[in-house]
This record gives structure tokens, sequence and C-alpha cells, in this order.
């Protein structure tokens, strides 16, 4: 197929179902740590004397899988480039799911002491690595499977997943800390969670493997087979050629990522450290505006597929900078109403930077280093931005016992993003098959 035509339309619902599915069920369990690290590692793997702190500590362990996140989009993306998209999923899926459900078997502090957090720390580490090379995979078959007139709004439905993931990890936590006591929460109802994962990635790899393999993807393999020139590894070209176009996928992410975190996973810390109000009413208003964030993500896509990736980006990271300010504002009025509206206002904004993201980062590298390129410039931002922004937000709330520095920072990373969109060109339209679209400028013919 080439890729100026459009697929059927049932064939590319089915590989957007399986990548959303998939992306799902992964983030479900990377977000399901975040959430825990609030609300019940700090009390039963990290053990301190002040809760600020044993938050801290949760909340280091979490940034470790953020670490580890760009070895993993390496390491996954050399292979996808090399090997395929769909297997390089199945395997992320696997390593994702086996370690979120060895979480929760894990004894506590009070029965192993040190080992304990350790251990947690390790399985973190699995976490990220696998997320580490999800991402690029998901969005990556999408987006080659479809065409470029509705890329956007295809490509924005694995970026969907991510929303729905903490839908249903927020959802399951906020059941549970309704139904049962607090006591009986810490004692063992937080585990459920954690085992539920083995259930759901049984269904997800169920669903990956009827997936067909990227045909862009399959067309450039065999072009590489048939040439006689050497072909350097896909990070080394990727590096070599297209440096500008990962420092630009990586300076978009900052403020998208930063602003996430510190709106899903700091503010239940926010809420229910600094304002003392309950931890239900912290994950409910999470909840509903993880409803609406999920239905707007694909909107934004969309849009960009009309006027352009620039345009919607930038309103998204502008909106942000600014919005953030008001968002402490009403989460201090205390009042469930506001608190909801704040956290929604910006997760729509957000939206506007994660929807039409595939499509623009996919459009801005050649097919055999595109999972290479697109992978590290994601997950290079993800260890400075969101896995670092809980525990930064943490730390200056702790120094200055005030909102205002923490909204600075999301702010100054608002800029660092238009700033990097600014500098980008305008990639809607653009074709994915090198075949047809021709040679990126910079990269040579063989790549």
């Amino acid at each position: 197929m080439s890729h100026g035509e459009n697929p059927p339309q049932r064939s590319i619902v089915r590989i957007v179902g399986a990548s959303m599915i998939g992306t799902t069920i992964e983030w479900y369990d990377f977000f399901l740590y975040g959430s825990a690290a609030a609300l019940v590692f700090n009390v039963l793997f990290f053990p301190a004397g002040s809760p600020l702190v044993g938050t801290l500590l949760a909340f280091s362990s979490y940034a470790i899988g953020f670490l580890f996140r760009p070895l993993g989009g390496l390491v996954f993306g050399h292979f996808g480039d090399k090997l395929g998209r769909k297997k390089l999923l199945i395997i992320s899926l696997l390593m994702m799911g086996g370690s979120t459900f060895a979480v929760g078997l894990l004894p506590t502090h009070a029965t192993i002491g040190l080992a304990a957090p350790i251990l947690l720390t390790l399985l973190r580490v699995v976490q990220g690595f696998a997320l580490g090379g999800e991402w690029g995979g998901a969005v990556l078959i999408v987006s080659e499977h479809g065409d470029s007139a509705r890329r956007g709004f295809w490509a924005s439905w694995p970026q969907a997943g991510v929303p729905c993931g903490n839908l249903l990890a927020t959802a399951v936590l906020a059941v549970l800390a309704t139904v049962q006591s607090n006591e009986a929460f810490l004692a063992w109802g937080w585990r459920i969670p954690f085992l539920l994962s083995g259930l759901l990635v049984l269904v997800g790899l169920w669903i990956r493997l009827s997936v067909s393999e990227s045909p862009v993807f399959t067309a450039a393999a065999r072009n590489a087979e048939q040439s006689t020139e050497p072909e350097p590894m896909p990070i080394v070209r990727v590096l070599r050629y297209q440096w500008r176009e990962v420092l630009i996928a990586s300076g978009a992410r900052f403020a998208e990522n930063v602003c996430y975190y510190v709106i899903t996973a700091f503010v239940l810390t926010y809420i229910t450290t600094s304002l003392q109000l309950p931890k239900s009413m912290a994950l409910n208003a999470v909840l509903i505006a993880s409803v609406v964030h999920f239905a707007v993500i694909p909107m934004w896509g969309a849009l960009s597929d009309r006027i352009g990736r620039k345009p919607v980006y930038l309103l998204g990271s502008i909106g942000t900078g600014v919005w953030t300010f008001a968002f402490f504002g009403l989460l201090g009025t205390e009042s469930f109403a506001l608190m909801t509206l704040a956290i929604t206002v910006g997760l729509i904004l957000h939206g506007a930077m994660y929807g039409p993201q595939a499509a623009f980062m996919s459009e801005l590298f050649g097919t055999r280093v595109r999972y290479s390129g697109a992978s590290i410039g994601y997950q290079l931002a993800s260890v400075v931005a969101g896995g670092l922004a809980p525990a930064i937000a943490t730390a200056l709330l702790a120094a200055f016992d005030s909102w205002l520095p923490i909204a600075v920072y999301v702010a100054l990373g608002a800029v660092l993003t238009s700033t990097a969109i600014l500098f980008a060109t305008e990639t809607r339209g653009s074709s994915l098959d090198d075949s047809d679209a021709g040679e990126k400028p910079g990269v040579p013919a063989s790549r």
C-alpha cells in the first residue's frame, strides 16, 4: 500500500484499537506506581519521621523509572528499526505487566526492612525501561498504517491511552479508598490494582498479536536488504543527521511532561498534605478531569490535521504556562468543584500538546531511524521533565511552603517548549514513506 492511499477503515480502526489498549495497560501500570507513591509507598516502603520526607523518598523511586526510559528508548528503538514495530511492542507489554504484578506481591519495609524499597525500586527500573520502548512503537505502527490527511487524528488515539490508563489506575484506587478503611487499604487493599495487571496484560497480548507489521517499515526493510551499501546503526544515523529534530522533539516534550505530572501526580500530595483534605477528594477530581482529557486528545489531534501541528501545540504550551497560576489559586479554595475545574482545564491545555505530538514526532524522522529518533527525543525529556517534576514540586513546597515557585517552574517549562516549537518546521501532510517523500533534509539516501 502506498502511503498516499487511505487504508481500509476497518484495518486502521483495528490497528488503533490494538495500540491504544496496549498503551492503556502499560500506562495503567506506570501511573499506578505514581499514585501509590503519593498514597501508599511513602508509608509502607519509605517510612520517615515527616510525611513530606517519606513522600519525597517515594517520588524519588518513582523518578528512577524515568531515568531508565531513555535507555529503553535506545534499545527498543534500535531493534524496532531493525526488526519491526510489532515484536518490540509485545516485549514491552510483557516486561511492564510482569514487573507491575510483582509489585503487588512485595513484602513491605515492616517485614523485610531495607530490602523492600530496594526491590520496589528495581521493579520500577524494569517498568521505566519497558515504557521507554512502548510509546515509539505504539504511535509509529498507527502513524505508518494511516494516511497523511488524518494522521493527527488516528495517531492521537494511542496518546489517549495515557489518560485512559491514568483513569483506570485512579478509578481502582478511588474505589478501594472509598469502600475500605484506611487501615485495610494500607494492609492489603493497595495490592489489588497491581495484581489486576496480570489479567490486563493477557488481554493486551491477545490483541497485539493480531496486528500486522507496519507496511511503511516492511517496504523500507525490503529496500535496505536489496541495498549493497552498509547501513549504520539507527542510533548513529539519527544522531549524526537528525540531531536537530531530536532536540526539537525533546524540547517539545518539556512543558507537556512537567505540567502533566504536576497536575496528576503531585496534586495528590498537595491536596492531601498541604491542604489537609481527604485523598478521596483528590482522586475523584483527577478522575473526572481524566475523562475530559481522554475525550479532547483526539479532538486536538484532528484539529492539527486541519490547521497544522505547530498552532495547536503552541496553544497548549502557552496556555499551560498562564493557567498554572490560576491552577494553584483554585486548589487553594478547597472547593471540590473549583479544584476539579483547575485540574480539568490544565489537562485540556495539556491535550493540545499531547494530541498532535505523536504525528508531529513521527513526521520528523525517516523510516529506518524513526523508532530510534522519536523514542530518544521523547524519552530524554522524560528524565529531566516528567520524572523529576513531582519530586521538584514537593521539594519546592517543602522549602518555600508556597505554591508560587512551583507555578514559576511550570511556566519556565512552557517557555522552553514554546521556543522549541517555534524553531520546528510544520510537518502536517508530510509522507512517512521515504520512497514517496524523497529524502528529508540532511538524511542520506542509504538511511
